[in-house]
C-alpha cells in the first residue's frame, strides 16, 4: 500500500511537523523529506536480504543526491551505486570511503575513467571498449561487468534497461569472451552485475534475471575466474497509488538468496535500490496560485510544474496529490493539477478529486523523493526550489532555494556585444 500520512486538525503532518508550517517557513515549491522514514526504508531492505546471506546495499544515488540524504545513508552503513564522477565526489564529500562506492557509467569518457580510478573507486564496466581503454588507463584495476540479461522490467518503456538490444551492458553472447579478455588484460575481476529496469513491482522478473546471472557465474568459473559477488542492481518499485500492491521484498529476498546459495559459490549479494529507499520519504509542497474553470475541465494552477517534478510529463507517471491544509476533507470536484510552465504538457496530476481548492492552498505531491529534485531544471528561467529535512517534529533546510540571479552565474556576454 502507498504510504499514508497523519493528519492533525485538518492539516497534513510530515515527520511530526505541519506541512502548512513548513510551506510558510521555507516557501514553495519545496521538497520535504522525513529522515526517519529514510532510515526505516534502508533498514527494511537491508534486513530482508542480510538475514539470508552477506548483503551490501549500494544506494543508487542518482535517485536523490542531496548531501544530507547521502549523509543519513552513510550513517546507516550504506554503500553507493554512482553513475558519474560528480556523484562519486558528492559521496566522498560526505564521508563515504572509496571502497563503499561502485561506479557504473555508460558511454564513459577516458577522462572520467581516469578520474574515477584515480580516486580508488571500483568500476563496473559497461562495454568492451570501456574495458580496453581502462586497461591502458589503470591496468590491474578491480572491476566488475554489467551484462545485458535479456530480461526487462519497469514502469515505463523509458526506464527498462535489461532487454535484449538495450544500450546498457555486455550482450549475453559476448559475456564469456569479455571475462576471458579481462583476465588476459590483468584485471582483478570481482563480480557480475545486471539491472533490468526501474519500478518493478513483482518478483518474477528479478528471478528470471538471477537465473541468467547464475548460469553466467558458473560458465565464468569454468574458465578459471572465481567471482566474489553478484550485483542484481536495483529497480525495486514502490506503490504510487493508494490501493497498489507493494513489492514482496521478503519473498524476493528469500527466493534470490536461495538461488544463489544453492547454485553458486558466491558469498556476497549486492543490491542497488534507489527509488525503494527514498521515494516515499519525500513530499513536494506547492502553493495554489490559480483555480480555473475552462468549461470542459477545471484546473488547479500551482507554483511547481514539470521544471520541479518532471516525472508525470516525461513518463506519464502517477503521483497522488492532496490538499495539505484541507487534509481528510471530503472531495467536491475533479481537477487537473498543473504548473506555471508555458507548455500544454506541464501537469502534475490529471482528473483528481479535491476538496474545494482555493488560491493559497497547499498541494502535497506524494512519492517525490526519487527522481524529483534530481531531475528538476531551470526551464522557463525558474529557479530550483529548496529542500527540507524533517526529524522528530523539527524541520531543517538542506538546500537553499536558488535565486533568479544565480541562474546567470556561468553565463558570459561577449565584450563585443556590450559595446
Amino acid at each position: 500500500m502507498m504510504r499514508e500520512f497523519e493528519g492533525k486538525d485538518g492539516v497534513m503532518m510530515i515527520g511530526g511537523k505541519s506541512a502548512v508550517e513548513i510551506a510558510e517557513e521555507f516557501g514553495t515549491p519545496v521538497y520535504v523529506t522525513d529522515e526517519q522514514r529514510l532510515r526505516d526504508n534502508y533498514r527494511r531492505i537491508y534486513g530482508a536480504f542480510s538475514r539470508y546471506m552477506d548483503t551490501k546495499i549500494h544506494y543508487a544515488c542518482k535517485a536523490n543526491t542531496n548531501l544530507a540524504i547521502l549523509k543519513v545513508l552513510e550513517q546507516e552503513g550504506s554503500g553507493i551505486d554512482a553513475v558519474s564522477i560528480g556523484e562519486v565526489k558528492s559521496c566522498l564529500k560526505v564521508g563515504y570511503t572509496p571502497d563503499r562506492i561502485m561506479y557504473t557509467g555508460v558511454n564513459v569518457s577516458d577522462a572520467e575513467l581516469k578520474a574515477v580510478s584515480d580516486l580508488g573507486v571500483m568500476i563496473n564496466l559497461d562495454s568492451v571498449s570501456e574495458m580496453e581503454r581502462l586497461a591502458d588507463i589503470a591496468p590491474g584495476s578491480d572491476v566488475s561487468f554489467r551484462v545485458t540479461p535479456g530480461v526487462g522490467s519497469g514502469h515505463s518503456a523509458k526506464v527498462i534497461t535489461g532487454s535484449k538490444g538495450a544500450k546498457f551492458g555486455i550482450p549475453l553472447d559476448e559475456v564469456i569472451n569479455t571475462y576471458a579478455r579481462a583476465k588476459d588484460l590483468g584485471f582483478n575481476i570481482k563480480g557480475i552485475h545486471a539491472h533490468i529496469g526501474s519500478g518493478g513491482q513483482v518478483v518474477e522478473p528479478f528471478m528470471d534475471m538471477m537465473e541468467v546471472l547464475i548460469e553466467l557465474v558458473n560458465e565464468i568459473k569454468a574458465i578459471g575466474i572465481d567471482l566474489e559477488f553478484i550485483d542484481m542492481g536495483g529497480g525495486i518499485g514502490v506503490p504510487y497509488k493508494p490501493q497498489e500492491e507493494e513489492m514482496e521484498v521478503g519473498e524476493l529476498a528469500m527466493n534470490i538468496t536461495d538461488m544463489i546459495q544453492e547454485e553458486t559459490d558466491i558469498k556476497t549479494l549486492i543490491l542497488e535500490p534507489g527509488r525503494y529507499i527514498v521515494c516515499d520519504t519525500t513530499v513536494l509542497l506547492t502553493r495554489v496560485n490559480d483555480v480555473k474553470d475552462a468549461g470542459t475541465k477545471k484546473y488547479v494552477g500551482c507554483d511547481a510544474g514539470f521544471n520541479t517534478l518532471i516525472r508525470p510529463a516525461m513518463y506519464d507517471s502517477y503521483h497522488y496529490v492532496a490538499l495539505a491544509n484541507k487534509f481528510g476533507r471530503a472531495c467536491t470536484d475533479k481537477y487537473d493539477v498543473v504548473g506555471p510552465i508555458c507548455e500544454s504538457g506541464d501537469y502534475l496530476a490529471h482528473d483528481r478529486v479535491l476538496p474545494d481548492p482555493r488560491e493559497g492552498d497547499i498541494v502535497a505531491v506524494y512519492n517525490a523523493g526519487a527522481y524529483g529534485f534530481s531531475m528538476s531544471s531551470n526551464y522557463n528561467s525558474r529557479p530550483l526550489c529548496a529542500e527540507v529535512l524533517v526529524n522528530d517534529g523539527k524541520a531543517e533546510l538542506i538546500r537553499e532555494a536558488e535565486t533568479e540571479e544565480e541562474q546567470w552565474r556561468h553565463q558570459i556576454i561577449p565584450e563585443r556585444l556590450l559595446r
